[in-house]
């Protein structure tokens, strides 16, 4: 035989197994494709076959030990057909190999990953019952022996995050106690998890997934734990990075976004030098946010941070005045980055707008955090309703107002400011004034005295998709103000751009939304100064991709290469296992108390808080990129980088055998699955009693982990039906049902079982006597009848129901435990895309198509292409095995006959 000849057979259970063995003994080369990261397929599942009752695993595994030594098999695990092309003989195979993370020829299966892995998922190997690691194998004696690690996509969190942030990880690892590791993983990310855990808008709750069981995790407050907790605990020192490059960069501004980016290139080896203008670094986040809800200390440490890892900040420096763009040129700069904050306010263009009492928001903020604390007294007007006016607002009842009023021209839930914040400031007295709008500032005795507003409505939606407000008519009225503070919003200075440098009409710079790209070339713009006032988590990373760009553009590298990729989100997300749990919520001082002074009102989580409300986390990505596995990998097995990959094959003919799926029975409501814990399916049950299985054995009933003193059977549950299922007879339920009712009465002997039967089909050798031992030896009761609607008990968790006995007519109602339904046995989903994909034909069910049933019943539509097994219909292990021979032997006259015709 040739040594090119060929044979790629799809699907890795029973019958591609043994199809396989039949080939490799005729000297073919077999490419053995499975979807699944083992081999094995539902056989694997079994404790006995029937009706002999001899263990499974003892006829299986020999063959999958065989298969797996045979030098003539290429076992492609975790791999699927992605594209064919040619004809019989000479087919050309696209096999798309999925990324396991864990390299192949590296991992001897130590498990010891999986004793770190900080992820519960649950284990389809058990039917979904129990739990593994986000790193598995699919169980013991999986083939090949290596582990993979399951990543469904990027995780709702992560995704909306602006700056990426590996929230499921971080969460994942407070879960399990690892507070460092989790901060750890933050500062990866970016440097301020301790602002960020106390000042972010967290989109990342907006989105997470929780929200649809109960309510989101408390994502920003756990970050804010982990870093409470390297507080209290102590920070392990900051060592200096050794700067492996000679360019020097120059960022203008010490914000969130010129400090991230400063963080970010000096871990790439780049000396970095910040100019500020202000007495302190820090920017918007040391002058524009009160105490009570940034404590400077905490600003200080972070920055700190940044400073001890090498970058220098040269304070009181004015771009524009003390230092320029040529100026830094001719210094030796490389590049420049502008990073500079929106610090001008906005004016409301009205009368009295100039009299004395009559101030800025940002103004007052800048002063109380400079030191200065400005004294206020009476009654105090904040306008505006985002997050300035809040502060503003709560700023003034500290700084000794008596009254503070905040005037929007919206309603409560157009209000920009964050929903928290405007709880707080209303537990602590501060009224609203809501969907009223200021017309002028009347004087008395040379200063403000009076505000004069009108009343608005809202009218259609603006260019913000918020409401337009509307004034009403005749609506004015007048309100006594000693001070009134105008939050209205932030614009930039224009003198703090360079001249040069392309703007907007409303002086931000233009630069491109990736790159962060200005019109001179060696000049970079990210920040406030880029998109106008915006979030701290934005700033950051507007930081990030500044410092990825500038690195790129030293280096004389593209800037856009691979950065704008698709990314794979996670979906279907399981709420399965999950019960509903109320959301932590964050200590607080008492509102009045906290009004004395500016300490910080927010007083964070405990430890049980953050770890209890960790474990509401859904896990939605699958594996959370924690990366506690590779550092206890010996061998270096486990990398993240690792991508999907395409191979090519060159075949002479295909075999399907890609076998069979349980139907989802929860559809069918009347019988409670999903809903009832003690309603489980056969195949569920098969994993109960078998000695590896997720109750090693025991037989248990879900609900309380007691033994069932009844268990039920219902057969044809979506099977030989119009309706809810499939009208074909499944072939092995039967016998299925019978196997287990006497396995479940050998583990828990005294367990009274009942069978409710259509009619019992037993269709091979010794299967109308093995019902008859059944009946005869271990009790079992048959019952030719269908169960009405399943109730259940609320307090035992047992289940009752009403059935007529077909043949005697009786209506009785029965008690029962557990509940077992034998449900339809389908052939894969992937079957109908897999035929398309190869030019062959499915039935309605999904069941490839012979070409000829009754001369060559194993002949799809296709030539040079076979089948086997349940990928063709319903039938049992001894007839699959006997088809994959058969298709085997098929192969081989074939190509046999086109050696000869080829001579």
């Amino acid at each position: 035989m040739s040594d090119e000849q060929s044979v790629l057979v799809v699907g890795g259970g029973i019958a591609g197994i043994q199809a396989s063995l039949d080939l490799a003994e005729q000297g073919y080369k077999v490419h053995l494709v499975e979807r699944q990261a083992s081999i094995g397929g539902k056989m694997a599942l079994l404790d006995k076959t029937f009706p002999t009752m001899d263990c499974a695993v003892c006829i299986f595994s020999p063959k999958m030990i065989e298969v797996s030594r045979h030098p003539n098999v290429n076992i492609l695990t975790y791999s699927e057909v992605d594209e064919i092309s040619g004809k019989a003989g000479d087919f050309n195979v696209k096999v798309l190999r999925k990324a396991r993370y864990v390299d192949e020829e590296t991992c001897n299966g130590c498990d010891d990953c999986t004793a770190v892995c900080t992820v519960n998922l649950p284990v389809e190997y058990e039917m979904g019952i129990g739990q593994r690691k986000a790193i598995y194998r699919m169980f013991p004696q999986a083939v090949p022996n290596i582990f993979t690690i399951d990543k469904r996509g990027l995780a709702p969190c992560r995704d909306t995050c602006p700056a990426g942030m590996n929230v499921q990880g971080y969460v994942a690892l407070i879960r399990e106690g690892k507070h460092k590791e989790a901060l750890e993983l933050m500062r990866a990310d970016q440097p301020f998890p301790s602002v960020c855990g106390r000042v972010c808008f967290h989109p990342c709750e907006l989105e997470c997934e929780r929200k649809n069981l109960d309510e989101p995790i408390a994502i920003r407050s756990l970050k804010r734990f982990a870093t409470d907790y390297e507080e209290k605990y102590g920070a392990d020192p900051v060592e200096p990075v050794e700067l492996t490059h000679n360019e020097r960069i120059a960022i203008i501004g010490s914000g969130p976004a010129g400090l991230t980016a400063a963080h970010d290139l000096i871990k790439k080896g780049y000396p970095v030098t910040i100019y500020e203008s202000m007495p302190k670094p820090g920017g918007m986040l040391m002058y524009g946010i009160p105490s009570y809800r940034l404590p400077k200390d905490i600003l200080d440490q972070e920055i700190k941070r940044i400073t001890d890892l090498g970058v220098e900040i040269k304070t009181g420096v004015t771009f524009g005045k003390d230092i320029t763009q040529e100026s830094l040129t001719g210094e030796g700069y490389k590049a420049i980055l502008m990073a500079i904050g929106a610090w001008e306010s906005r004016t409301l263009q009205m009368e009295g707008e100039n009299l004395p009492g009559v101030i800025q928001a940002l103004d007052l903020l800048k002063d109380l955090n400079l030191g200065k604390e400005p004294k206020l007294s009476g009654k105090v007007a904040i306008v505006g309703g985002g997050n300035v006016a809040i502060d503003a607002a709560r700023s003034s009842l500290r700084l000794g107002a008596e009254e503070v009023t905040i005037l929007y021209r919206r309603s409560r839930p157009e209000m920009p400011a964050f929903e928290e914040d405007i709880v707080r400031a209303v537990h602590e007295g501060i009224k609203l004034e809501l969907l009223v709008n200021p017309t002028r500032f009347i004087e008395g005795d040379g200063k403000v005295k009076a505000v004069e507003c009108i009343r608005m409505e809202l009218g259609e939606p603006d260019e913000s998709g918020r409401r337009r407000p509307v004034p009403i008519p005749g609506s004015e009225f007048t309100l006594d103000v000693d001070t009134a503070i105008l939050a209205i919003g932030q614009i930039i200075d224009r003198e703090s751009v360079p001249k040069d440098l392309d703007v907007n009409r409303n002086n931000t710079i233009i630069a491109d939304k990736l790159t962060k790209e200005t019109n001179k070339p060696n000049v970079f713009a990210c920040g406030d100064i880029v998109l106008g006032p915006a979030s701290v988590i934005e700033a950051i990373a507007g930081g990030q991709e500044a410092a990825e760009s500038i690195h790129r553009y030293i280096q004389g590298m593209d800037l856009k290469e691979g950065r704008d990729y698709p990314v794979v989100k996670a979906k279907d997300i399981p709420m399965d296992g999950f019960e509903v749990a109320a959301r932590a919520q964050m200590p607080e001082l008492d509102p009045y108390k906290s009004l004395e002074n500016f300490n910080e009102t927010e007083l964070g989580f405990t430890e049980e808080q953050a770890i209890l409300e960790a474990q509401r986390c859904l896990s939605c990505g699958g594996c959370s990129e924690c990366h506690e596995c590779e550092k206890v990998c010996d061998k270096g097995a486990i990398d993240h980088d690792i991508t999907d990959e395409i191979l090519e094959l060159n075949v002479e003919s295909i075999i399907l055998a890609t076998g069979l799926e349980p139907l989802d029975p929860s559809p069918i409501k009347e019988y409670g699955y999903g809903r009832f814990k003690n309603v489980i399916s056969a195949l569920e049950l098969e994993r109960m009693i078998t000695a590896t299985g997720c109750t090693t054995g025991e037989l248990l009933r879900p609900s309380d982990m007691k033994h069932p003193h009844h268990i039920t059977f219902i057969q044809c549950v979506g099977s030989r039906t119009f309706t809810d299922g499939y009208p074909y007879c499944s072939s092995v339920c039967c016998m299925h049902a019978t196997k287990e009712a006497m396995l479940a009465i050998d583990h828990a002997p005294g367990t009274e079982v009942t069978i409710f039967y259509t009619d019992i089909r037993a269709f091979g050798k010794d299967f109308r006597d093995f019902v008859n031992r059944a009946i005869d030896e271990y009790g079992i009761k048959y019952v030719r009848a269908k169960p009405s609607e399943i109730r259940e008990d609320p307090d035992t968790k047992s289940l009752s129901f009403w059935y007529e006995d077909t043949i005697t007519g009786e209506i009785t109602e029965m008690k029962t435990d557990l509940l077992v339904l034998s449900t339809a046995l389908a052939p894969t989903e992937a079957n109908p895309e897999l035929a398309q994909t190869l030019g062959v034909e499915v039935d309605e069910y999904g069941f490839f198509v012979s070409s000829d049933a009754i001369v060559s019943p194993l002949s799809t539509t296709k030539e040079g292409i076979y089948m086997c097994g349940y990928s063709q219909g319903p039938k049992d292990i001894p007839d699959t095995i006997a088809e994959a021979s058969g298709a085997a032997a098929m192969v081989g006259s074939i190509t046999s006959d086109g050696e000869e015709a080829r001579k």
